[in-house]
């Protein structure tokens, strides 16, 4: 049976605020009770300073509550009535934001962290103190993917079929390679993976559409020579045919902790596909360096032939996926049909109920997503129609300063935001950027920046 879905966030990697602790004085273990009585959960279009008021009540008092935005505590009481102000809204990305409230009694028991879920009203794009900027021009047409390597290089695929390397902020003219790729729609060059010892190995792994042996989609290495391509391409796997129907492509890539390949395939528009374990559509592959089926994959001892590399199934069109570098656990992106937008988290055999479901569910034997947005707000206070990017934040540098750690940043292409999962949200979301136009992909650089992919130019956002 599928495990049950986790908290976002224990997923994370992070402790929600103030969750139980263990009593410091004599025979009191019993936490506080504690209410955010304003603003109330749902509140619209905040704006201004915002005031707080919370009850709290313990048997042996009530030492302090605290208060707290996006994580971030924001003021502290220790007499009741318990109140606070936060700063203005207008030092924040307008959008979905979450209050919290956590009470501390007299022998240093800490309540549960309650939230208030709101919006910030306004066009605040970005968060006091980050700057938004071009940082390359020139690509071509659409800019699909991007991968950071160890040295601050970026990779970025053209989905006409070039992979760009950007160098200390240039934009290098000699693509690394140039693949002949079949367009269309949803087609062409769509992933990008660097093989964790790329410094030495210098492997580059990419996911395109071909119309060699007729329309598939395929995964190739590259072994660079510098900032180049310095040998043929090695085919890896060679996917199944394609229908007529030139979306749901997915084409996600990247290494596990465990050094293997993970890559995503959408169910090309044919959602019977994707709870099958007959067809590599709709799924998660997971593969060694080399291409070859690790015999420990869930469905090895039930599949047959390719089929073998099946790791997850049952997704639509899981565009971007990303590992937490610390913790390895993994977020699947899958773009939703008419109603749901779907984080997923990533395990082995897990089935996430398309074409069955689709968002929230209680279906037995289906993962529920982790975190889901609606086409129309109600009732997540934000909506989206096609979620992509995806990118934990944890650089060898925190820019971004440390409540940011940890924190999972993904992106709306149509709606043209992007937005942060933190666990000190109660696993909800917070706004980040209001881009005004239609993001692709997401990466944290070395820098600690977030670059985002938006037409035929990479954005770099920094503190």
């Amino acid at each position: 049976m599928p495990r049950r879905p986790i908290p976002a966030a224990a997923l994370l990697g992070l402790s929600l605020l103030s969750a139980c602790a263990e009593s410091t004085g004599p025979g009191d273990s019993t936490p506080p009770v504690v209410a955010l009585t304003s603003p109330a959960s749902g509140a619209l279009d905040l704006t201004g300073t915002v005031g707080l008021t919370a009850d709290a009540t313990d048997s042996a008092g009530v030492a302090l509550v605290q208060f707290f935005l996006d994580g971030v505590m924001v003021g502290q009481d220790a007499s009741a009535p318990y109140e606070a102000t936060a700063p203005s809204t207008a030092l924040f990305t307008s959008g979905a934001h979450a209050f919290g409230a956590a009470a501390r009694d007299v022998s240093g028991n800490w309540s549960d962290t309650t939230f208030a879920f709101v919006t910030f009203g306004g066009t605040v794009a970005l968060p006091s103190g980050f700057t938004r900027v071009p940082f390359v021009t020139g690509l071509g047409a659409q800019a699909t993917a991007i991968a950071a390597a160890p040295d601050g290089r970026l990779f970025a695929t053209e989905k006409s079929g070039a992979i760009r390397v950007i160098k200390n902020g240039v934009l290098l003219a000699q693509p690394f390679t140039t693949l002949p790729v079949l367009l269309g729609s949803e087609r062409g060059l769509l992933g990008i993976a660097l093989s964790p010892g790329i410094g030495i190995t210098g492997q580059v792994y990419v996911y395109y559409t071909t119309a060699s042996g007729g329309a598939h989609n395929r995964i190739s290495r590259f072994t660079s020579l510098g900032d180049i391509a310095g040998a043929a391409e090695e085919i890896l796997v060679d996917l199944p045919a394609l229908s007529a129907a030139e979306n749901h492509n997915g084409g996600a890539m990247a290494f596990g902790p465990d050094g293997k390949l993970y890559v995503t395939v959408g169910d090309n528009a044919n959602g019977s596909l994707a709870p099958v374990l007959s067809s590599r559509m709709g799924k998660v592959l997971r593969y060694n360096p080399d291409g070859t089926i690790p015999t420990d994959n869930p469905f090895y001892g039930v599949a047959s032939g390719e089929n073998r590399a099946i790791w997850a199934r049952g997704l639509r069109n899981p565009y971007t996926f990303a590992f937490d570098p610390l913790t390895g656990v993994m977020f699947i992106n899958d773009v939703g049909q008419s109603t749901w937008e779907e984080i997923n988290w990533g395990f082995p055999g897990a089935d996430f109920g398309w074409p069955a479901t689709e968002g929230p569910t209680v279906t037995a034997g289906v993962t529920a997503p982790i975190f889901a947005y609606k086409h129309t707000a109600s009732p997540t206070l934000f909506e989206g129609a096609a979620i992509v990017g995806a990118a934990f934040y944890r650089p060898p540098v925190a820019l971004f300063g440390a409540s940011f750690v940890g924190d999972y940043f993904f992106a709306d292409y149509v709606s043209g935001w992007i937005y942060r999962l933190a666990s000190a949200n109660g696993g909800a979301a917070a706004a980040f950027a209001l881009t005004g136009e239609n993001p692709t992909n997401l990466v944290v650089g070395a820098d600690g920046a977030l670059y985002v992919t938006i037409g035929n130019r990479v954005d770099r956002i920094a503190k």
